[in-house]
This record gives structure tokens, sequence and C-alpha cells, in this order.
């Protein structure tokens, strides 16, 4: 068995397709890709795929060879990355991460947190979804993400940096944008964007809210992303829940108010692995209590009271 091997094969796993994973994937001829498969099946002595209307779907002995492939092909990597670096001695890299559209707030407070040190060290920076963070956290190919606490990952440690409250999304010329605050039980009979098991942080935390408040809003469609609930937002009219980072994707069509009297929250975090011996982890987390106190300051809006977006006829104004 070859590292060609457990290449193709993820390909084709994620895929779904000899085609396209020999085509855009892996260039090369679909009928060579096939014998390599066939090959790698016989090294592994069990069928990994089977064909469907579909393409091609795993096996359960293929879902179970996916991960351990995967790590085998990350571990390879990290192997030759770290003979270049032994080779071609570098600045000693830090990855940071944010969970989409926190890094407007948060980036220039970490940045500053490491201002000393920069001349001497790598930073790089990504953004994306929660569990994505904390997956990248656990392969090693971040060092520190600004995440929520995502349920099942023992190998991560949390620190907490805010408490953030949730908004009311709505339509820009929605009935209830002209209210300063819009209370939870205006909201029945509206059409509710609920959040789909991508976010499970969210999804939990605004479902536990309706339940202690008593008011059972049943989602007409539910959301994997910001993007998606704006798009949804200005098509459907629909209203929904987001944590108030949201405001900084707010289109025109989009605006958000405050939730009158008790607001739920969700926790930002600051996520890593507990087996990374990174100085710049160590010295960044020994910093960690400065920059949660510069972050609650009024430019420090994830933890401060929700701004209320203009109406529809204050942007006009």
């Amino acid at each position: 068995m070859e590292l060609r091997h457990l290449r193709y094969f993820v390909a084709v796993a994620e895929t779904g397709s000899l085609t396209l994973a020999a085509e855009q994937r892996l260039h090369t001829a679909q009928p060579s890709l096939s014998r390599q498969i066939r090959d790698l099946e016989y090294e592994v002595g069990a069928t990994l795929f089977v064909r469907s209307a579909r393409g091609v779907e795993l096996t359960a002995a293929g879902k179970a060879f996916l991960e351990p492939a995967r790590l085998a092909l990350d571990q390879a990597e990290a192997a030759v990355a770290a003979a270049r670096r032994a080779a071609t001695p570098a600045k000693p890299a830090f990855a940071l991460g944010f969970l989409t559209g926190q890094e407007m707030d948060w980036l220039p407070e970490a940045m500053r947190t490491l201002k000393d040190v920069l001349p001497e060290i790598e930073v790089t920076v990504s953004s994306g979804y929660s569990h994505s963070l904390a997956e990248a956290l656990m392969r090693g190919k971040l060092d520190l993400a600004f995440l929520r606490p995502e349920p099942g990952r023992p190998e991560l440690e949390y620190r907490l940096v805010a408490t953030e409250p949730f908004v009311v999304a709505m339509p820009s010329d929605h009935r209830l944008a002209a209210r300063e605050a819009v209370a939870i039980e205006e909201l029945k009979g509206e059409t509710f964007l609920g959040m789909s098991e991508t976010a499970p942080t969210v999804q939990a935390a605004i479902e536990a809210y309706l339940a202690k408040v008593g008011v059972p809003l049943k989602p007409s469609h539910r959301v994997d992303n910001l993007a998606m609930a704006m798009s949804l937002i200005a098509s459907t009219r629909g209203v929904t829940l987001l944590p108030a980072y949201a405001r900084n994707f707010l289109p025109w069509s989009v605006t958000s108010r405050p939730l009158a009297g008790e607001t739920p929250t969700i926790d930002l975090v600051v996520g890593y692995s507990r087996r990374n011996s990174s100085a710049t982890l160590k010295l960044f987390l020994s910093r960690l209590d400065a920059l949660i106190l510069r972050g609650r300051t009024p430019q420090g809006a994830a933890s401060g009271p929700p701004r209320d977006a203009p109406s529809s006829a204050a942007r006009a104004a």
C-alpha cells in the first residue's frame, strides 16, 4: 500500500464519483484510477466502494478506512513539512483561526497581544465554521482559534473570551423593524428560520431559550450559515435569532433588533489542543486576560450590549 492509494481513495470518497475524482482531483484516467482502487481493496482485504445510482458510495469498511486514511496523509504532509523546516530553518509559525466574522473584532486584539514577537514569528490567519476550526485544532493545522465550545472534543481546551447576546434578524421593512426591541412572543406566526445541525452550539442555545420562555417557534427552514440566513430572510421574509456578531454581515435588505426581556447568550471561546507545546501559544495564553479586558471596551463589540441596527428609514436618511 502506497500513499497514492490513500490519496486516490480519499478523492473518490469525497467526490462520490470515479469520473470526477479522476478528472478534477487527480488528473488521471478513470480506468487507471479504478485499477488503483481495486489494488487497494485487494491490499486491505475488503470492498471499500459500491456503485449506486449517484456514483459510488462507501461500504461499512470504506467508512471505517476513511478517517485513518486522511490522518495518514496529514501525517505524511507533516513529516515532509518538518523535514523542510529542519533543512531550511524558518520563523516559528503560529496559525490563528476565527469563526467567520469574529476576526473583525478579535484579529486586531490578537495581533496586539503578539506585537512584540511578530518580527520573530510567521502568523497565518484563516476563518471558517466552528466545527471545522475545532477539527483543524485537533489535527494541528491551527494553534489557536476563536470559536464556539464544540461538544465531544476532549482533546481541546477552551477559555471564555466573551458572552454574546442573540438578536432578532428580519427584513429591513418588516413591521417589527420599527421597534427598539422585539419580544420573543411577537415572533409567533412569523416564518421562523432555525439553525441546522452544522451549528450545534447555536442551535442548542436557541432551542433551550425557546423552551425556557415557553414560546414554541417551529422552524419553516433551517440554515447552515450566516450567508444562507441572510438569503432566506430576504427571500422568505422570515425572522430568526442570530448571535450579535452577525450584524457585521447584514445587507441593506436585512436588519436586526435586540430581544426584549431575558436575552439568550452564547459563548465565544479561544480553543487550543492540550498537546500543543508551541511557545507562542503559551505566550498568547499568558496574555489572554488582557486581550479579553480590551475586548470588553466599546470597541470590542462581541461582549458588549447590542448595537441597534438602523431601520430602513434611517438607512435611507
